[in-house]
């Protein structure tokens, strides 16, 4: 079983003539890939989205101390009946038949244009509460923002690398076929000539079978790869990735760093802390149920000459209104709304103590990676030389056509050791930046990357 090496399926596809430029894979290194994504994920986008309608309503309650002017016309058609008392006249009108008291009563089509101003003066520390719960929100809306970009940006380098790896995968996949096949060639040869049993020649050939089927499962997980990243950073025609797989092969920065960004800077901490002040908020507004509401307010009536006798041409006043009973129970809302503070601040505790543990984990697997990555290197270049040594044993019949496949798979495996170390140490990276909250300095820090993967 024969397959063309990935680089002459490139060639093939990209010689093909509906293979035009504009469906080449775009090629972009880690930095460009992070602008791309910014700027085009939708994710971002609805938090951004989410963030211009909190700062919207935020803007709305600026202006909640302003007088609130209404105005009103009606059309009414009405009945109004009046009586009035005679007094001392009723024996002298009851002479000429008129009853005592009079009755008018009239009917008539009336307008009643009115124009009504009501100032709040003193609202019990609801219209402050409704401010500052506004602001909250708008600040929780932000750290929303932030947490989805750096898990978008988690994601985005979980699949630009993840790709780098497939790639790499696929390449040693090829290798180790190709090393098989001409050991299965020489093994015929041999068998030919009745230096090794057919036994051995099987043995190679069901390797080199094993190496295909291995092969043609990394096509499969690249083909996977290639559409990850396509999909997060919204090119149709795939993307090429630019920046290498590599480890910087020097430690980190002191672990007690990261911690004390995370504290610092951590989206999630931003975002329990405006729960927090949305919960304080919370409480001031129901305190503000308990207490009584102040009020100015003015009217005044443009259409006098039709206006019912119990309307004032003008008035203005005072108010003060009190509620002595609701059907809701207020102090229990209250009690409520300082249960929530309580639960927010223990969820801000709790969350730095799961940050602590995150950095602490994230940080000790990228120093764990990058060992290990820099361990493997001899251990590459020993199965190296195995593979060399095994295959001239076998010629000199020195060595079984097992030795040989052993060897071969041996060094195919710590290829993709070595390769896996490197994609290990980056997504670990990544996930230490995230949890410290500097997962934008992702490009700076894999520019340090000494050791690269080829």
């Amino acid at each position: 079983m024969r397959f063309l090496p990935w680089s002459m399926l490139c060639i093939v596809a990209f010689a093909s003539p509906a293979f035009t430029q504009d469906v080449l894979p775009l090629p972009l290194d880690y930095g460009a890939a992070q602008e791309r994504l910014l700027h085009r994920s939708d994710a971002i986008e609805a938090s951004a989205a989410n963030i211009r309608s909190k700062e919207a309503q935020e803007g709305a309650t600026r202006t909640l101390g302003r007088p609130d002017i209404d105005i009103e016309a009606q059309l009414l058609e009405y009945q109004k009946t009046l009586y009035l008392p005679l007094g001392s006249l009723a024996p002298v009108a009851e002479a000429f038949g008129i009853p005592d008291p009079l009755k008018f009563r009239q009917e008539r089509t009336s307008t009643r244009p009115i124009v009504t101003a009501t100032l709040p003066i003193y609202a019990g520390g609801q219209i402050s509460g409704t401010q500052a719960g506004a602001r909250a929100q708008v600040a929780q809306a932000k750290a929303d923002r932030d947490i989805a970009i750096d898990d978008a940006l988690v994601q985005l380098v979980r699949a630009y690398y993840g790709q780098q790896l497939a790639e790499r995968a696929l390449g040693i996949r090829r290798d180790v076929l190709d090393g098989l096949e001409r050991h299965v060639a020489d093994a015929v040869k041999l068998e030919q000539a009745r230096f090794i049993s057919r036994a051995q020649r099987l043995q190679a050939e069901v390797a080199r079978d094993d190496a295909a089927r291995d092969y043609a499962q990394a096509i499969s997980d690249l083909a996977t790869a290639n559409a990850a990243l396509a999909g997060i950073l919204r090119a149709p025609a795939g993307v090429r990735p630019i920046s290498p797989l590599g480890v910087d092969s020097r430690p980190l920065a002191p672990l007690a760093t990261f911690k004390a960004a995370a504290l610092d800077t951590h989206p999630q901490l931003a975002r329990l802390r405006a729960l927090e002040d949305q919960a304080e908020a919370g409480v001031k507004i129901q305190q503000s149920k308990l207490r009584p509401t102040i009020y100015g307010f003015g009217q005044y009536n443009f259409d006098r000459r039709n206006s019912l006798l119990t309307d004032p041409d003008w008035s203005i006043g005072v108010g003060l209104k009190y509620k002595l009973i609701s059907g809701a129970g207020r102090q229990q809302q209250v009690e409520a709304a300082r249960a929530t503070v309580e639960q927010a601040d223990a969820g801000l505790r709790e969350a730095r103590t799961q940050l602590d543990i995150g950095v602490t984990k994230a940080w000790n697997d990228v120093e764990a990676a990058r060992k290990r990555f820099l361990l493997l290197d001899s251990a590459l270049v020993s199965a190296d030389e195995n593979v060399r040594l095994q295959t001239l044993s076998y010629r000199e019949q020195q060595a079984t056509s097992l030795d040989v496949v052993d060897a071969q798979l041996g060094r195919g495996r710590a290829r993709i050791q070595r390769a896996q170390a490197a994609n290990d140490y980056v997504q670990a990276l990544a996930r230490l930046l995230s949890m410290s909250g500097q997962v934008d300095r992702m490009p700076e820090y894999l520019s340090r990357a000494d050791k690269v993967i080829p």
